[in-house]
């Protein structure tokens, strides 16, 4: 009998935005996964070193706005609610009492930092990871991991590229999904 697998997209969503939709969408349509969740960081512990973070809270209400109605997606705050940093080995492990399989899914431009992660060692030997084509990054499939391929046509976008525009209803709505807009620029504002 084939085990239960679950994807996990994890991430800040500082904002959410059509590339992430458009890897949810590619990763779902591989069949691969009997869930995908997507677990907001509560205290992205890399992220926040480099400035300001919006709020979790705020950022959870935009994931769930942006994700909550795509096939198979699970929009948890289970990273929120834990105190401390958030450390996606943590996630994989809490996750792995509810499935039998547990895959990262992560953009091509983050598989070099995969050694960098909290407890690496560990997360290697615990996950797949699957990875979304990002424009101008070389997948790197660093030595102890199991990594492969979500195929999707790459989307040019990032959430700083969106956080370093003029936040108006007119340069949001093609970069961020509808839902999404008014609580990006509430938090904004």
């Amino acid at each position: 009998m084939k085990g239960r697998r679950c994807g996990l997209f994890g991430g800040t969503f500082d904002p959410p935005h059509f590339g992430h939709v458009a890897a949810l969408r590619a990763a779902a349509s591989t069949s691969r996964f009997d869930r995908i969740e997507v677990t907001v960081a509560g205290d992205p512990y890399l992220k926040s070193a480099e400035g300001a973070v919006a709020p979790a809270d705020e950022r959870l209400a935009m994931a769930r706005a942006a994700f909550g109605d795509l096939a198979l997606v699970e929009v948890s705050d289970r990273e929120i609610l834990r105190l401390g940093p958030s450390y996606t080995i943590d996630t994989v492990r809490d996750l792995l009492e509810e499935f039998d399989e547990v895959d990262l899914i992560v953009g091509a431009d983050l598989t070099a930092q995969l050694d960098g992660w909290h407890d690496a060692a560990t997360l290697r030997t615990l996950v797949r990871v699957g990875v979304v084509p990002r424009p101008g990054a070389r997948t790197v499939s660093p030595d102890g991991w199991r990594c492969y391929q979500i195929p999707m046509e790459p989307v040019d976008l990032s959430s700083s590229f969106i956080r370093d525009i003029t936040p108006s209803s007119d340069n949001l709505r093609n970069f961020l999904p509808g839902p999404v807009i008014p609580l990006y620029l509430g938090a904004r504002g």
